[in-house]
């Protein structure tokens, strides 16, 4: 009874807020404590576009329309916080490209306390241990990805260098959770060395996370494994508590810092996609479970002067798969976060090609150099390459670009981009196949402001290719009318399509088909509204390293973002 009349009350709010967006910060009177939120919405009209093959789903075929929404809902009063989020989603394809999924509820809650030094957070936590490596709850909302962990967080204040937490909870999943229980806690510090002129500064810290299988789990991987033939392919024990440890440090000096991170994850059993199993009709075919301890070793190095900065990353990964339940694929489950080891490009062809965080067998490095030229002549240079432990390249990517602000009004960036991508690993395409991607795209980039509100930016951009769709061309204009206007109109073409890929659809293999996209954007004060018809290509979408194959869009999308 009282989850109905929660769900009832959400809904009105949710309501109500469609209307009222632009309400302004409430702040009470002193000691009343303070309100605040923020409301987010997508609605999509979904327009059938067999020629691209925005087809065989259910809002082509019959629904129509999809929408999500969020609501936030925070109230602090003194050493209370509490919050509250009201999930919405009707015929939504976020949850499943290919698929239709529609709820609604509370989508998360919590309360927290301040008691002076100890700190009590109670519903669901967002938090992490070190970079992530062995624990990282968050939220990635383009990919309805969202694992925070709903139990309760201690966090202790030793002194103002030394803090100590530790958490146990179960690890949501839409409006529930997974049976599986976490459980871990971490130290982190402050110290400082040197003189007070030349300091070294030191912020150590140290990780445990444990999981404690349910048996449903338990069953589940003993009857995957009773299914295999060879004694070889067989694992005897499967483990109920499973255990990750991490150290982590920052060191700065001037003006330089070095972050330094391992991580070593206890015998666990896991589906390796790389692995073969033997079928009884004496075939091998990839994605078998075993049993592996698993590593990560992960740096980063950056140095700045003036008028040059240099950052380094590099990472080596091992049989780091660990999910709250070892039979989930995909997104699903995932309790850790591994850097990504690549650019995060914004152009529409230069990041068409992201690759996923690898967590069987990667590793990588990466190098950005950031360099004034001249007073008006910037520019940059990023490279980085990713391979299979066993030597096998997944990515590799030089990226250049030159930036010239001739004046005020005028500013000029022009770059290229190599690269080379693994799509039968990345978006588990058939190797024999799917050969590597290998890509030369050029662009450039002009802005021009004709007065301080009037602006017009241009963008062009090529892509040549031999594989996948083949060579692209994609040009966009955009009209900024400050405060409150932005209107864009763009453009992709597959100028030199591929006619000899199997893997893309029939009626769209060989075809020279234009994308285009229009629409404009709204915004006034904390509130922005865009409506945007989009026709796009399939191809991967990715959000700190968290990729998934998307298929083709065709129709309206319409977006309101608030925050009050």
């Amino acid at each position: 009874m009282l989850g109905k009349i929660l769900s009832k009350l959400c809904t009105a709010i949710l309501f109500f807020s469609c209307f009222f967006v632009s309400a302004p910060s409430f702040t009470f009177a002193q000691d009343g404590g303070s309100f605040f939120g923020a409301f987010n919405s997508n609605a999509n009209f979904f327009i059938r576009d067999e020629n691209i093959g925005a087809v065989d789903i259910p809002q082509y075929d019959n629904q129509k329309f999809g929408a999500d929404a969020w609501l936030n809902l925070n109230y602090n009063y003194k050493k209370v916080k509490v919050g509250m989020r009201y999930d919405l989603f009707n015929n939504s394809n976020l949850f499943d490209p290919n698929g239709s999924y529609t709820d609604q509820g509370i989508g998360m809650y919590f309360a927290e306390l301040d008691l002076g030094k100890l700190d009590l957070r109670v519903g669901h936590i967002y938090d992490q241990i070190g970079s992530g490596i062995i624990f990282r709850a968050y939220e990635l909302r383009p990919l309805l990805f969202d694992n925070a962990l709903f139990g309760a967080r201690l966090r202790y204040r030793i002194n103002d260098n030394w803090t100590i937490k530790g958490f146990t909870g179960k690890q949501k999943f839409l409006f529930d959770t997974f049976d599986a229980v976490i459980k871990g806690g971490s130290v982190d510090g402050y110290v400082q060395l040197g003189s007070e002129e030349n300091p070294i500064n030191l912020i150590p810290g140290f990780g445990v996370v444990s999981r404690t299988n349910s048996d449903e789990t338990i069953q589940k991987l003993v009857s995957a494994l009773q299914s295999y033939i060879e004694p070889s392919e067989r694992i005897e024990a499967i483990a109920f508590n499973n255990y990750l440890f991490s150290a982590y440090n920052t060191l700065t000096y001037g003006n330089f810092s070095w972050y330094a991170e391992a991580a070593y994850k206890s015998p666990d059993v896991f589906l390796d996609p790389f692995a073969t199993v033997t079928t009884f009709t004496g075939a091998k075919v990839p994605g078998r479970y075993v049993r592996e301890s698993g590593t990560v070793l992960y740096t980063t190095f950056s140095y700045a002067v003036k008028k040059i900065g240099i950052t380094i990353e590099a990472k080596r990964t091992e049989h780091f798969n660990f999910r709250t339940d070892q039979t989930l694929l995909l997104t699903r489950g995932i309790v850790n976060f591994l850097p990504p080891m690549m650019r995060q490009n914004t152009y529409r062809l230069t990041s068409r090609y992201s690759p996923a965080t690898q967590d069987v067998s990667e590793q990588a490095i990466q190098v950005d150099l950031r360099y004034n030229l001249a007073k008006k002549l910037s520019g940059l240079t990023n490279f980085s390459y990713i391979e299979t432990l066993e030597g096998e390249t997944l990515y590799r990517e030089i990226y250049s670009q030159l930036q010239y602000k001739y004046n005020r009004k005028l500013k000029m960036t022009a770059g290229v981009q190599l690269q080379r991508y693994n799509q039968a690993i990345y978006e588990g395409k058939p190797a024999n196949v799917t050969p590597d991607v290998q890509t030369i795209t050029p662009f450039m980039d002009v802005l021009y402001k004709f007065t301080r509100k009037k602006s017009l930016r241009v963008e062009a951009q090529y892509m040549s290719t031999e594989q996948d769709y083949g060579s692209w061309v994609f040009a966009l204009a955009e009209l900024g009318l400050a405060p409150h206007w932005q209107f864009e109109v763009s453009g992709m073409y597959n100028v030199i399509p591929n006619t000899d890929n199997p893997n893309i659809a029939a009626e769209v293999r060989g075809k020279q088909i234009f994308y285009p996209t229009f629409g404009g954007v709204y915004s006034e004060g904390a509130n922005r509204y865009s409506l945007r018809y989009v026709k796009q290509v399939e191809g991967v979408v990715c959000s700190g390293g968290v990729c998934r194959l998307e298929p083709a869009f065709s129709g309206v999308k319409f977006e309101v973002t608030s925050t009050f």
